[in-house]
């Protein structure tokens, strides 16, 4: 697969490193998406439905709604990369993550049909970046977020790796919040 150097701090906003820091410094970023997601749908396949519809406090998402969480992001930085790749400046509206998960009605489907639909995107995500010309990879693009202030630019590389250090970030919550 194709190599994407990890990018620089300049590349996204400071708070991004929760992510970008668990992350290899190898450029084989798309083999780790997918490597990741095979280890999340492994650990995630045999869990008994009441631990995926678990709360650990009042407003937190279940593992379920995580899981779905994660593919909107996916979808929604991915389309975003895609944006700024094609040299399209126009800024790019947030998301109300919150709202995302209360209507994604995630508790009310089955774990398989989570993991089918994720790995539907992943797929996408990884064909998207592959095929990617190079020269794309230091483009950048700005958002607005749902506030209404700018959010920090961020490079199309930076993208992919929000999205894996995303991922693993809410992995890691599951492990420690959940069980």
């Amino acid at each position: 697969m194709k190599i994407i150097q990890k990018p620089e701090s300049s590349e996204f906003p400071e708070y991004s490193h929760i992510y970008m820091d668990l992350l290899k410094d190898d450029g084989k970023i798309l083999e780790h998406l997918w490597q990741n997601f095979l280890l999340i749908k492994n650990y995630m396949t045999n869990l008994p439905e009441e631990k995926l519809l678990y709360r650990y406090a009042q407003d937190k998402w279940t593992i379920k709604e995580i899981l779905v969480h994660l593919i909107d992001d996916e979808r929604i930085f991915s389309y975003r990369a895609l944006r700024y790749a094609r040299n399209d400046n126009t800024p790019l509206l947030g998301f109300e993550q919150d709202d995302y998960a209360k209507y994604s009605n995630a508790n009310e489907r089955s774990l398989a049909s989570i993991f089918e639909e994720y790995e539907t995107v992943r797929r996408s995500t990884i064909s998207l970046f592959q095929y990617l010309p190079e020269d794309s990879m230091m483009r950048s693009g700005s958002g607005i977020d749902v506030d209404g202030s700018v959010i920090n630019k961020r490079t199309v590389r930076a993208l992919v790796y929000h999205i894996a250090g995303h991922e693993l970030r809410h992995f890691n919550i599951i492990k420690e919040r959940y069980f």
